[in-house]
């Protein structure tokens, strides 16, 4: 899910070029019905730390502002992921949810990826606010240094087990650092709470997990995992609507980038800790 700069200059070129896309609508315009109701419907996925917890988070602020943005009023679908992101555009952007639930206009959290853009066809993916990485923090009394994961060896690392953190790590030089794991864990916020209480020397997981409990606590130090497979450059997160939705696209593209112009976007990652620069 590595977002590359070409994705980003995609994404930002979305609200130039609107006549080429408006010739793919074959309907009455989505934004127009969305305008005419006064209501927009966002999907969020539920359990997603610090992003979406009981309707609190990033990603539930965010759809507040994009609303508010658009003077609309916010309908908010939090939903359970399943177990592909292809399954996940289609239940909650393109076609709805054999269950009864969605499609909603958006769906935010969606990774601004050339190969996922490609093999959906059905979704237009853009407007990537946030960069994700892979990281670890080390408590600096415990571990002042991490040139290399055989420094771990000795010590207590807790991280998700279900995770790319997880599976990284599970599998760094032939399993060399298994037993130095605490991987029964549902995200990496529950890891970095280990470390802030002092039962691990480490944890690792998602940048936005960690720094959402630890913030700018000087007592550790959060670093990108120290292996070369991890990716470096992490990920940009996005939204998704329908692929006829050019013009819906087109204005969510403008909101975003108002929030983010006069600090608002900012605004909702520091009220969860975690730092914010434009991706």
């Amino acid at each position: 899910m590595i977002a590359r700069r070409s994705l980003l200059k995609a994404s930002a070129a979305l609200a130039a070029a609107p006549l080429a896309w408006q010739a793919q609508a074959q309907e009455e315009s989505a934004w127009a019905r969305i305008q005419a109701r006064g209501v927009l419907s966002v999907a969020i996925y539920n359990d997603n730390p610090p992003f979406n917890v009981k309707g609190k988070g990033i990603d539930a602020e965010l759809a507040r502002l994009l609303a508010t943005q658009l003077g609309l009023k916010l309908n908010l679908l939090p939903f359970d992921a399943d177990e592909k992101m292809g399954d996940d555009l289609r239940n909650m952007v393109w076609k709805g949810h054999y269950l009864g639930y969605g499609p909603a206009d958006v769906l935010l959290h969606v990774p601004v990826d050339k190969p996922l853009m490609d093999a959906e066809r059905q979704v237009l993916i853009f407007g990537p606010y946030y960069r994700e990485r892979v990281v670890m923090a080390r408590r600096l009394d415990r571990l002042p240094d991490l040139e290399s994961l055989a420094a771990l060896k000795g010590h207590k690392v807790a991280v998700a087990g279900q995770s790319l953190a997880g599976w990284l790590l599970i599998g760094a030089d032939q399993g060399a650092y298994r037993d130095l794991l605490t991987t029964h864990l549902p995200d990496g916020v529950a890891a970095a709470r280990l470390l802030r209480d002092g039962e691990v020397d480490a944890a690792a997981g998602q940048a936005s997990e960690l720094y959402s409990v630890l913030g700018d606590d000087k007592r550790f130090f959060i670093e990108a995992l120290p292996m070369p497979r991890a990716p470096r450059d992490g990920w940009a997160v996005g939204m998704a609507v329908k692929k006829q939705s050019v013009e819906l696209a087109q204005a969510l593209q403008a909101a975003l980038n108002a929030v983010a112009a006069d600090g608002r976007l900012a605004k909702a990652f520091a009220a969860a800790q975690v730092p914010w620069q434009a991706p």
